[in-house]
């Protein structure tokens, strides 16, 4: 018997396209968990068959997998599916090994307690925010996101406090792929009026959302940099335009400014020193 055959010996028939098969079919199990977990009412077989260009019989299948093993859960009355515990897990120790959100934990809620208002922490993915941390006001009318979801960059104070810094690609590359939805009718939606309100955000050392993201709301941002100056993350303090009119607003941003640059030191991150030369 030649090498080449010793070594294939009694190996089953076809066992180099299993490999091959069970690592196609473990990208595409990442793909369904990675479009559950951007919808947090979950998606019918059907819909997420479509979005990640499979057959419902293979999603059907790779889905069931997943649930045996306790990452998704189907609603039994909705007939959608969901992210289920297991993977709610792996995205918490995912957020307790970056520093980032330990460490601001405390100053969210030195926030609330200031100012009687619910403090948020967020990063961003893509041409988003993602909601990771909060420290909700104990207000009966306040402002509450659950962890986990998104909003738009250009309609949100953390989304447009961490596009102001962004190198100049990037935030080409963004609103070329991204857009500017209106969401609501205060929404900056033009370059031009997003440009120009990015300006002020550098200039000031905060962003503002006046019910940009949703009416009655109003949302003072900061961002927290890493030791290059970019943009790490970016904290708010939101709550109802009733209890937050203009002036306050301006108040809370300076708060918020100055508790980003704490945490920003805290973290070996310098905050970076704003130029009015590229602005003009």
């Amino acid at each position: 018997m030649s090498e080449v055959k010793r070594r294939t010996a009694g190996r089953p028939a076809g066992s180099g396209k299993a490999t091959g098969g069970h690592s196609q079919s473990l990208v595409r199990g990442l793909n369904l968990l990675e479009r559950l977990s951007t919808s947090p009412g979950g998606l019918a077989l059907s819909e997420l068959a479509e979005q990640a260009d499979l057959a419902p019989s293979t999603t059907h299948r790779l889905l069931q997998a997943l649930q045996g093993q306790g990452f998704v859960a189907q609603d039994s009355e909705l007939g959608v599916w969901k992210i289920d515990v297991k993977t709610f897990r792996i995205g918490n120790s995912f957020l307790e090994a970056r520093d980032f959100v330990a460490t601001s934990r405390p100053f969210l809620r030195r926030l609330t307690a200031l100012t009687g208002e619910t403090a948020n922490l967020g990063i961003r993915d893509g041409g988003t925010v993602v909601f990771l941390a909060q420290s909700e006001s104990s207000q009966m009318m306040r402002m509450i996101t659950a962890l986990g979801s998104r909003a738009p960059l250009h309609a949100s104070g953390i989304g447009k406090a961490l596009m102001a810094w962004l190198p100049d690609d990037e935030l080409e590359r963004i609103l070329d792929e991204q857009g500017l939805t209106r969401v609501t009718d205060n929404t900056l939606n033009t370059p031009e009026t997003l440009r120009a309100g990015l300006a002020e955000i550098r200039r000031q050392g905060f962003a503002c959302d006046r019910e940009e993201h949703a009416i009655g709301l109003h949302c003072a941002a900061a961002c927290l940099h890493d030791e290059h100056g970019i943009p790490l993350a970016a904290i708010s303090v939101s709550g109802p335009v009733a209890r937050i009119p203009e002036t306050r607003l301006l108040e809370l941003g300076a708060l918020v400014r100055e508790t980003a640059a704490e945490i920003t030191t805290r973290l070996g991150g310098r905050v970076p020193v704003h130029s009015s030369t590229t602005d003009s």
